[in-house]
């Protein structure tokens, strides 16, 4: 089948998704711009800082992107091109994006607070004690998984060949300056408060100076030498005012992101790829059976937990009025859908006898987009730095803004509703001071960073999904709360609920059938099998006390 064809069908179902279901949703949960947002309401200019819509998106897209929406679909396609399809369009428009923005609503809503104050409100104290320590650990495990992948993306070893040893380090020097332009780009927008087209144009212009001295003045550094400064600079970015790193930061990426996905989507339609993967395999591949795996392995193409963070903890506290949510929320999730699509027709078009190529993800996209570039005229070896580079930002992108997560919700673990947090003493006062809440979250993360992407990535894929199920829940609880239709948010919550538990139980207990004569090591397999159990058990209580609220006739706490 032609790639082109597949690429327009997703797109005008995306784009229908969003004007019709989008625009539905933002009617009957009653956005109102003349409601006062938090951004306004509890101005601190480091968390809260009201800020253009272009840039919260850029945040927002940034910041959720992450590897998954290349990852997920390229390893999902062992079962064919279609299914992947269907759960990118359908997952994106009915699950991911209703997830991304309903999350967001109901912070907007709540003072820009976290899903754990929603449960902590509408459902119960304990509650959300459980729900944050859930994410607590969920930090922990995307800043080891993500920090490794970053260094290993930047660093240099003798295992691997000059030329991509070379890419590393022009990619490497390229992120740098991207944080050295941002920190510089974020005090020029605070002072001089510049227009949509003059920040546009700006933030073009360092994107190609950026990758210009990168790509001519690479510099080589160790794996484990990256891994310290990868570390050090999340330790900054998760305490740093958004407006100094943060947000001009994913700003900057944005740019290269969306760049990076229209010129795949032109060369698509100049070089008119053909899907060479079968449409579909069966109930069952390398990988496992389809339920639950596909839905799993897809991830961020379709629905995560994870943006259901970004959205509450860090993006509501910056949206200027709510109208802005819809576009900034629903809007970005649905472009990673797409990011998702394109994905998978690079890997349809680089297979060859409907097998896929050997090779990471990372590597089969940048090849296959690429080959597309060529075609409007594109050096290959440019194109492939620069892809190589917007998939390293995406990484790196997610990193900074999940620790700064994981950092507000071991804080929040520790403040109830009538906490003043500026008046705070004794041992609260130091769990919840910023730089102390960050090393909580960073100390563990780098201890399971030594173990390995690899061994806690299917882990990582659970518990991300997992997590939407909890936000699911808890803004149905609080749509309930406020009389507005929550009816939506039912079947996604307990298909994934399904999906979940089944995908955490099977590594559970294939860790334990293998345990010791797998190929990873035996500290890998008891980590995996101590968070498969202690993330079930949570989730199933907060997804219990949640439907206790949903389905019973006892009244929330007001």
């Amino acid at each position: 089948m032609s790639g082109v064809l597949v690429l327009v069908i997703a797109i005008l179902a995306l784009g229908a998704g969003y004007i019709f279901y989008g625009k539905w949703l933002a009617k009957k949960w009653g956005v109102d711009n003349s409601i006062k947002t938090p951004a306004y309401e509890l101005r601190d200019d480091i968390d809260y800082v009201p800020t253009k819509k272009q840039v919260v998106f850029g945040h927002q897209f940034a910041s959720i992107a992450g590897a998954g929406p290349i990852n997920g679909p390229i390893q999902a396609a062992v079962f064919g091109w279609v299914p992947v399809f269907l759960w990118c369009v359908i997952g994106g428009i009915f699950f991911g994006a209703v997830q991304d923005f309903s999350s967001m609503f109901a912070s907007v809503r709540n003072k820009g607070r976290s899903i754990g104050y929603i449960i902590e409100c509408y459902v119960g104290k304990t509650g959300k004690r459980l729900f944050l320590l859930f994410v607590y650990l969920f930090s922990i495990l995307v800043v080891a998984a993500f920090a490794d992948i970053v260094a290993k993306s930047f660093g240099v070893t003798a295992a691997q060949t000059e030329a991509i040893n070379h890419a590393n380090s022009q990619v490497a020097c390229t992120s740098t300056l991207f944080i050295v332009a941002a920190v510089g780009f974020g005090f020029y927008i605070k002072k001089f408060n510049p227009s949509s087209l003059v920040n546009t144009i700006v933030s073009i212009v360092l994107l190609v100076l950026c990758v210009t001295l990168g790509c001519l003045f690479p510099f080589s550094l160790s794996v484990n030498t990256w891994m310290y400064l990868v570390f050090a600079y999340i330790l900054i970015a998760s305490v740093t005012p958004v407006w100094a790193l943060l947000q001009p930061r994913d700003y900057l990426n944005s740019y290269l992101l969306i760049l990076m996905i229209l010129g795949a989507v032109v060369g698509i339609f100049v070089s008119n790829p053909v899907m060479e993967l079968p449409a579909f395999t069966g109930f069952t591949s390398s990988l496992g059976s389809m339920f639950p795996i596909l839905f799993v392995t897809i991830a961020c193409g379709a629905v995560s937990g994870f943006h259901s963070l970004v959205s509450s903890e860090t993006a509501s506290k910056q949206v200027e009025k709510e109208t802005d949510m819809l576009p900034i929320s629903y809007g970005a999730m649905l472009i990673e859908s797409l990011l998702g699509i394109i994905s998978l027709i690079a890997v349809g078009a680089i297979a060859v006898g409907g097998v896929i190529p050997a090779g990471t993800p990372q590597v089969i996209f940048a090849e296959a987009v690429s080959g597309f570039l060529t075609t409007i005229g594109l050096p290959h070896d440019i194109s492939f730095t620069l892809i190589s580079l917007a998939v390293s930002a995406f990484a790196l992108t997610s990193l900074d803004s999940v620790a700064r997560v994981g950092r507000l919700s071991w804080q929040e673990l520790f403040l109830d509703d009538e906490d003043d947090d500026k008046n705070l003493t004794g041992a609260k006062k130091i769990l919840t001071n910023r730089w102390v809440a960050t090393i909580f979250v960073l100390v563990p993360s780098y201890l399971l960073g030594q173990v390995g992407y690899a061994e806690i990535w299917a882990l990582f894929g659970s518990a991300n999904q997992l997590l939407s199920v909890l936000a699911l829940a808890a803004v149905a609880v609080y749509l309930k709360k406020i009389k507005k239709n929550n009816k939506m948010m039912f079947f996604p919550m307990f298909f994934m609920l399904a999906v979940t538990i089944v995908a955490l139980f099977q590594l559970a207990i294939n860790n334990i059938r293998t345990f010791g004569k797998a190929s990873i090591s035996v500290m890998g397999q008891s980590l995996q099998i101590i968070f498969a159990v202690l993330l079930i058990a949570l989730a199933v209580i907060v997804v219990v006390k949640c439907c206790q609220k949903l389905f019973g006739k006892e009244e929330a706490k007001a």
